[in-house]
């Protein structure tokens, strides 16, 4: 008898299970329709957003100013500038490393793909690369320890592979940005990515903006910065339905002041992730499904005015679908579409059809079945990944010089705080050299680092050095060059102080 009710239990717990498991049937051509729209969203719209790209820091473009779009600008742009398009061909490497390896690839393979490439990279990535370059692991390589970018918006903008080989499944898709995601970014840089990701998969499943957006968040842990960031603009959206730049004024307010990226702090400068996601998020809510509206709000907003309405236009794009996008903004793409990006082999082309046998792979790997023509997709309810936070408890506090040695082989300064970043530079714009400055770090008399510093460009630090957690108090600090160069220029910049507690600058002057 027990036996017979315990089988009886189990029978009624499956059925109970599988009542609650929802599944979407797509045709095949339709699942099509969506991963092309996506990936010629991105494209479009980093295209339309590329001459505006931190242009505008700290404020927003004009209405009196008209944006640039013609009759074969995408061609034009894809011949001559290739470089803009590090949202494609960051994303089409760790596409590859997929078609190359499958699925399960280890996360090695994307972090040396990605690290070896010819590109020129920035921020989170550049850090990231270094890190890998000079025998640091993921996730290490983008813990923000390790890496003074890990806000930034590196992962974000590279993030749409994982939704779009992901259809109706955030969680798999965070799964993916897990695994990759970590080589560059951590915290709220990280959740910006896994944002992307899960509303890219939630635009498989339903048309409506403010539900792909609402569902996407539950992603995100409630008590991340970047929840509440993106949480407080749908809040403002619907306070002020028709006035985005009402909206893009209490994200300054609230959310501008950067405490990670050197670059971006006691700056106008903005490459933080949940800012410029916030900026994303208006375009899509106040763009109301009408791709003009979406890209030039997200182009409007500023910053990386060409990265978030790739991010927008991807997402609506994916929504839409290849074919219900306006043919005003696929003038010239025909023509674009077989061009390789830059750095790859891959063109947009290629990319419509690798996606789609991704997209499937997963699909049927997450309990879907293929039946002809016919893709069941078995849905997944978003939910948050794990919470981690970047700089916890180190406030940047002031900006200081350094002091060259006389035999200009040695930097020194010295502060009061908990920890500093040295900015600077040692390569030049496209330099390929193989010379390496050789240094030493020492903090309060003491050896702590002797960091390598290409004067190559692609595999240069970003910082020349950095340290966040020393004990609360007075430092002294020498970087110490043990191979000078006239040749090579080494150049010092500004440090940025950190400290255990924020500076009110409104009161810090008062007597």
């Amino acid at each position: 008898m027990k036996k017979a009710s315990l089988t009886i239990t189990c029978f009624l717990l499956l059925l109970q299970l599988l009542a609650q498991t929802k599944t979407i049937t797509l045709s095949k051509e339709k699942l099509n329709d969506k991963i092309r729209g996506g990936w010629a969203g991105q494209t479009i719209g980093v295209t339309f957003g590329g001459p505006y790209e931190f242009r505008f820091d700290g404020t927003f473009i004009g209405d009196y100013q008209s944006l640039l779009w013609y009759d074969g600008y995408l061609k034009n742009t894809m011949l001559n500038n290739p470089g803009l398009y590090d949202d494609l061909y960051m994303d089409l490497t760790f596409v590859d490393v997929f078609e190359k390896y499958g699925l399960d690839a280890p996360v090695d393979s994307f972090a040396n793909a990605f690290a070896h490439a010819g590109y020129a990279l920035w921020h989170a990535n550049q850090a990231g690369r270094y890190n890998i370059l000079h025998g640091m692991k993921a996730p290490m390589c983008g813990q923000w320890k390790n890496n003074p970018h890990a806000d930034c918006i590196d992962y974000q903008i590279e993030a749409d592979f994982a939704g779009l080989m992901s259809p109706g499944m955030p969680n798999t898709a965070s799964a993916i940005s897990d695994k990759i995601g970590h080589i560059m970014n951590y915290g709220d840089g990280w959740y910006g990515g896994v944002f992307v990701g899960a509303m890219y998969s939630m635009a498989f499943t339903s048309s409506d903006i403010n539900y792909v957006v609402s569902e996407a968040l539950k992603t995100i842990p409630k008590q991340s910065e970047f929840y509440q960031c993106i949480n407080d603009v749908i809040g403002w959206h619907k306070k002020y339905p028709a006035d985005w730049k009402q909206t893009w004024l209490e994200v300054q307010k609230k959310w501008a002041n950067d405490i990670g990226c050197p670059d971006g702090v006691f700056a106008p400068f903005n490459i933080d992730a949940k800012v410029n996601a916030a900026y994303v998020v208006m375009g899509l809510l106040y763009g109301e499904k009408d791709f003009t509206k979406t890209l030039e709000i997200a182009t409007r907003c500023g910053q990386d005015a060409d990265c978030n309405p790739s991010t927008a236009g991807g997402i609506l794009g994916a929504i839409m679908g290849y074919d219900k996008i306006p043919a005003y903004w696929k003038m010239g793409l025909k023509e674009a579409e077989n061009i390789p990006f830059k750095y790859t082999t891959m063109s947009l082309d290629n990319v419509y059809t690798t996606g789609l046998k991704h997209a499937l792979q997963n699909i049927e790997r997450n309990g879907g079945k293929i039946n002809g023509d016919n893709i069941s997709i078995v849905l997944q309810s978003p939910k948050p990944v794990k919470m981690e936070k970047s700089f916890d408890g180190i406030y940047p506090v002031t900006k200081i010089p350094v002091k060259w040695s006389d035999a200009k082989d040695a930097l020194n300064f010295e502060f009061e705080g908990t920890g500093f970043v040295l900015k600077g530079e040692t390569a030049a714009w496209a330099s390929t050299t193989d010379f390496v400055f050789s240094t030493q770090l020492f903090i309060d008399d003491k050896l702590v680092e002797s960091p390598e510093l290409p004067a190559n460009y692609t595999t240069r630090r970003h910082e020349l050095c950095w340290k966040y957690d020393l004990s609360k108090g007075k430092h002294k600090v020498q970087l110490k060059i043990v191979n000078p160069s006239k040749e090579f220029n080494f150049n010092a910049g500004e440090v940025i102080v950190y400290s255990d507690k924020p500076v009110n600058g409104l009161l810090a002057n008062k007597r």
